[in-house]
């Protein structure tokens, strides 16, 4: 019988693929890392072929690792790091240079120039979301004007932009589809969420040729067939989503007022509001949570930029610490951060402060600091992040009870307790933390008839644990008092 699920979730840093019974247990895991380019200051790109290349393998080594045949997948679903920019030859599928990662900059004097036009509130009565560098719709257009060759090329319908999951899409089906997902055309800053059509006064207003999008669809769809020559059998795609709106559904947030938070490089909060397009008073962006048979779930987002990514830098770019595996160790080996504050700005401030120009600092250092004090206070950004997000949440009226947790964080008990003491919340772990995989392998199971509903699968989600809060009021506000200051001090430093 043909009841596997094959989840792609490709992500910022890694690639990774998942098999999935049709009970949503995971059966098999394929991952592998690619290489983060950094050409200039807040700079980011990813080469396509590296993106291209690491998917096809982890895809083989989830299904090796399975041991079953790819001839008994039922269905692929497909979900994405969101608003990184891929231009590609509609003839050849050769990309158009490197891709423009969502924690690019690069376009931050461009967003500042339209909201000087006064034309912010238009486009973010239209698509929820403020100009900012981190969409994609002004990374198209830089690489548009990068050259007079591809802006050309571009008006003579040659080449094709998408995010990742088009991109992918149109290699895993030979060039045959040019398609996305509402909720990854919601964050291109070209898409009106409320009549769900690309935008012309949008396209107009970037200079971006209509001819360049994809076709958009429902976030469970009939997205074609991989050719034959991949897996030895042509598979149906039957999902595309992105990566946090794939975490929610994996979360089964359903009900309107449920909220989740993914912590992976980035962090991502998100509040479901139902058939309705909330409109924020604290900055929070307004996003199409999926679509479903043409009905449009929506939901409020608070989007921390740096999160994992944080952690990978005291690895990978400090040399502090040989494995993420060691963080939980260094934060519970010292009593408290010593007056030590992180403030992960690599790529500016996401939510709610939406400052592009800002940059990272560590503040309170002292010639007793340690190794410990850095990385516990690296989680506890983190932690405080969440907090701003949850404050402006709560501020726009939501009641939040419980927060579900998931990303690869979050297998750091002291982390996901440090964060409950820090929002001031339950927050539940599941038993399946993979769950942007598993969001978009239970859409790709509701196309292929495994499930008949979102509430079928809401049945089967379980906490693994629950965290609840045991700070007390006065330690919880002293702290994040110092994280404000904190803040303030990066963004007076980035004047």
């Amino acid at each position: 019988m043909a009841d596997f699920l094959l989840a792609i979730d490709q992500g910022t840093t890694s690639s990774r693929a998942i098999v999935f019974d049709a009970q949503g247990a995971i059966c098999g895991i394929g991952q592998q890392e690619f290489a983060q380019h950094f050409p200039a200051d807040g700079w980011v790109e990813h080469d396509l072929e590296d993106i291209w290349s690491s998917t096809l393998a982890v895809c083989y080594e989830a299904i090796s690792n399975a041991g079953i045949q790819a001839s008994q997948i039922r269905s692929i679903g497909i979900t994405n790091q969101r608003e990184t920019t891929a231009l590609w030859d509609r003839a050849t599928g050769e990309p158009v240079g490197r891709a423009i990662v969502w924690q690019d900059r690069r376009t931050a004097a461009h967003c500042e120039k339209l909201r000087r036009e006064g034309v912010e509130s238009m486009v973010s009565r239209r698509t929820g979301l403020l100009l900012d560098p981190y969409f994609s719709g002004t990374k198209l257009a830089w690489m548009l004007d990068a050259s007079s060759d591809v802006r050309q090329r571009a008006e003579r319908g040659e080449l094709a932009f998408g995010t990742i999951d088009s991109f992918l899409l149109w290699r895993l089906t030979g060039g045959k589809v040019h398609a996305t997902d509402a909720t990854n055309a919601s964050r291109t800053l070209l898409f009106n969420i409320h009549k769900q059509c690309w935008d012309d006064e949008l396209l107009n207003l970037l200079n971006i040729p209509a001819s360049l999008l994809p076709e958009v669809k429902d976030s469970a769809d009939d997205y074609g067939h991989t050719v034959e020559d991949l897996f030895g059998v042509s598979l149906p795609i039957g999902a595309l989503i992105g990566d946090q709106q794939a975490a929610t559904v994996g979360q089964a947030c359903f009900e309107p007022g449920m909220v989740k938070s993914t912590y992976g490089t980035g962090c991502f909060v998100m509040l479901n509001t139902g058939s309705r397009a909330i409109t924020s008073k604290n900055r929070l962006l307004t996003t199409v949570a999926w679509r479903l048979k043409g009905q449009v779930t929506y939901a409020l987002e608070g989007s921390i930029f740096v999160a994992g990514a944080a952690v990978q830098w005291l690895r990978d770019g400090l040399h502090l610490i040989g494995s993420a595996s060691e963080m939980q160790e260094l934060a519970e080996s010292v009593p408290s951060s010593n007056g030590v504050y992180m403030v992960p700005a690599f790529t500016g401030l996401g939510a709610p402060y939406w400052d592009p120009e800002a940059r990272g600092a560590i503040l309170g250092l002292t010639r007793d600091t340690q190794i410990a004090h850095i990385a516990r206070a690296t989680l506890e950004a983190v932690c405080y992040q969440s907090r701003d997000l949850l404050d402006a949440m709560r501020d726009d009226g939501a009641d939040l009870a419980a927060l579900r947790v998931d990303g690869g964080m979050v297998v750091n008990d002291w982390l996901v307790q440090r964060l409950a003491d820090t929002v001031g919340c339950e927050c539940q772990r599941p038993a399946v933390i993979e769950t942007t995989a598993l969001g978009a392998a239970c859409l790709a199971g509701l196309q292929a008839g495994l499930y008949t509903s979102l509430e079928q699968f809401s049945e089967a989600w379980q906490a693994e644990r629950s965290f609840l809060p045991v700070m007390s009021e006065a330690d919880r506000e002293r702290r994040y008092h110092g994280w404000k200051k904190a803040v303030a001090r990066v963004r007076a430093d980035a004047v």
